[in-house]
């Protein structure tokens, strides 16, 4: 099984990667969160969570556990996968200006800004 789903994982991995070239200059302002990294990662883990299961109930109990350690990895990968996608989606907010009480800090060039 595991040599079936290193090469899957490897497409997932590199159809995810070249998915997001070239969004950089499409919108201005704050993106939404892009689900689609998650919700494959999630999907790619939870098949390999029923492989191991597959296989410590058919008592296959040293490839169950090498499944079980797959699915944490790329369990992992899914919480990764999340916190870059919500930092994106939520980035920090500016900080306030000294001299005005309040108010965020932002440069007095408009041409900056943009």
């Amino acid at each position: 099984m595991l040599f079936i789903e290193i090469p899957a994982a490897i497409l997932l991995g590199l159809a995810l990667g070249l998915r997001g070239w070239g969004r950089a200059d499409e919108r201005t302002g704050t993106p939404a969160m892009d689900w689609v990294p998650i919700l494959w990662l999630g999907g790619f883990t939870l098949c390999v969570l029923v492989v191991a299961v597959a296989f410590l109930c058919s008592a296959h109990p040293y490839a169950g556990a090498v499944q079980l350690l797959v699915a944490a990895v790329a369990l992992i990968a899914v919480m990764n996968a999340w916190h870059e996608e919500y930092e994106r989606a939520h980035p920090a907010p500016l900080p306030t200006c000294p001299t005005r009480a309040g108010v965020p800090c932002a440069s007095s060039d408009p041409a900056v800004g943009r």
